[in-house]
């Protein structure tokens, strides 16, 4: 790809790259490729320019120039996001911004228990730095090696952890960010009461890049936790899992970090095709929860889970346990559960949902959502795991056992109807925690209330009225 395709005034192209820096651009269609495309290959795009800036003084600069030009920018973090969210369009007159290189960690209050982090920090590197000042920073998810924190809050990131501490909104008390015409919005106080008028910093969480670019944040620490309790537990039926979870969360005194639920296929497939992975129970069941606890020094959070459980087995809701007895085996448990999706790749093509349902009504979901699946695609597999806790469930469907997957995938648009109809139904959402990006823009038509889009237009084109940020994205 030549340096510009004519399709960005050469003034323009040169100021950009000036306005970058040193280091701070490439037109290398090699280094470029990578940047193009989304993780999951449904999005590919196009575009001549990848600006690498280090400071957010040179991210406003560059947005600057772009409003004045009408250049259309395409914010990208770590390019994890699973609905196209961070790939430009093919028309290839976008500009991309990725904050790889602005990784500082400004501060660490421990008074207060935050950090303040450039949004190009890597999730784990955000974690690593709260551990090595005595705190744990919650956040995690399959991505945190790669994804970037600036893209966490973007897509409010949920996670594994969002029983106890929320997602990545409920963990920002501060923010940085580039409007898109190039002002710097700051509310880095990182209090937690400031009730002077509208919480602004909430305007940038979730909105996927559409009307700013986050540079920076102040974020909640926690106490590292003494002591953590991981187990297992087969279940007969899905209602066990919903009783299960309820009288757990109160006989650790509400000290569940995590509950995650697999289907007997989801747990299977990971157990097929995971190296190394045991079948942890001699009888398959339909349901099994991976649940995690944490708790401070002077609890006997070992004794308390155990008889918890044990108490759950005898009344018949649960049908065996099996609690980590070392860091190690607590480690396998999640990786069976961490593994399905991938395991679920090896097993041919797969559509995929990411939902949240109200827990007392998830159960005639999937009874209604397996009923409709097989009258609509028989001999399908459905692969349900998720996040319990809050709700959210990863009901992706695999192909029939021998299947053509190409023809399997060009049912995507139909399948997809069905399972958001239904989640709607039932008082859900169609996107839990992947966000809308370009996959799930026209389904945000068909499900969301008029009034709220409505007012989500004016929020857009009050901020970025000649649609230069991150365009063709959720709205």
């Amino acid at each position: 790809m030549p340096d510009n395709p004519n399709l960005i005034p050469p003034t323009v192209f040169e100021r950009l790259k000036r306005a970058a820096g040193e280091g701070g651009w490439t037109t290398d269609l090699a280094q470029l490729e990578p940047h193009l495309v989304d993780q999951r290959k449904r999005f590919r795009g196009a575009s001549p320019l990848l600006l690498l800036p280090d400071s957010t003084a040179r991210v406003a600069e560059i947005v600057r120039i772009c409003a004045e030009s009408r250049t259309p920018v395409v914010p990208q973090g770590g390019n994890t996001g699973l609905v196209g969210g961070a790939t430009p369009s093919v028309l290839g007159n976008e500009v991309i911004i990725n904050l790889a290189r602005m990784t500082r960690v400004r501060s660490i209050d421990t008074a207060a228990a935050t950090i303040t982090v450039e949004a190009g920090c890597v999730l784990a590197s955000v974690q690593r730095a709260a551990e090595a000042a005595g705190y744990l920073f919650p956040l995690s998810l399959g991505a945190e090696g790669s994804c970037q924190i600036g893209g966490n809050l973007a897509t409010n990131a949920g996670g594994l952890q969002v029983l106890r501490y929320g997602t990545a909104r409920a963990l920002t008390l501060g923010l940085e960010a580039v409007l898109p015409d190039g002002r710097i919005f700051s509310n880095m106080l990182g209090l937690v009461k400031d009730n002077t008028g509208y919480d602004l910093k909430q305007l940038f969480i979730g909105a996927e890049g559409t009307l700013g670019i986050i540079t920076a944040a102040v974020l909640r620490l926690f106490p590292l936790p003494h002591r953590r309790v991981t187990a297992l537990i087969a279940l007969p039926a899905f209602d066990a899992a919903l009783t299960t979870m309820a009288r757990l969360r109160q006989a650790s005194g509400d000290r569940m970090n995590a509950c995650e639920l697999m289907s007997a296929f989801a747990l299977g497939l990971a157990v097929r095709h995971l190296p190394g992975a045991m079948t942890p129970f001699a009888t398959p069941s339909p349901w099994t929860l991976l649940v995690e606890f944490e708790a401070s020094e002077g609890m006997d959070l070992d004794l308390v889970v155990e008889d918890a459980i044990a108490t759950l087995v005898g009344s018949g809701t649960v049908i065996d346990a099996i609690l980590a007895g070392s860091a190690g085996q607590a480690q396998a448990m999640w990786r069976l559960r961490e593994g399905i999706p991938d395991a679920q790749r090896r097993e041919g093509g797969s559509i995929k949902h990411d939902i949240s349902v109200p827990a007392a009504r998830a159960g005639d979901f999937l009874q209604e959502a397996e009923a409709a699946i097989a009258t609509a695609v028989p001999g399908a597999r459905v692969c349900a795991f998720g996040h319990l806790g809050d709700g959210n469930l990863h009901y992706n469907i695999s192909q029939p056992a021998g299947a053509d997957e190409d023809g399997f995938l060009q049912k995507w648009s139909d399948v997809a109807r069905l399972v958001h109809d239904l989640a709607v139904k039932h008082g859900g959402s169609i996107s839990a925690e992947h966000g809308i990006g370009q996959l799930k823009r026209e389904d945000l038509v068909r499900y969301k209330d008029p009034v709220v889009l409505d007012l989500m237009r004016t929020i857009k084109r009050t901020l970025d009225p000649h649609n230069i940020m991150n365009p063709g994205k959720v709205l």
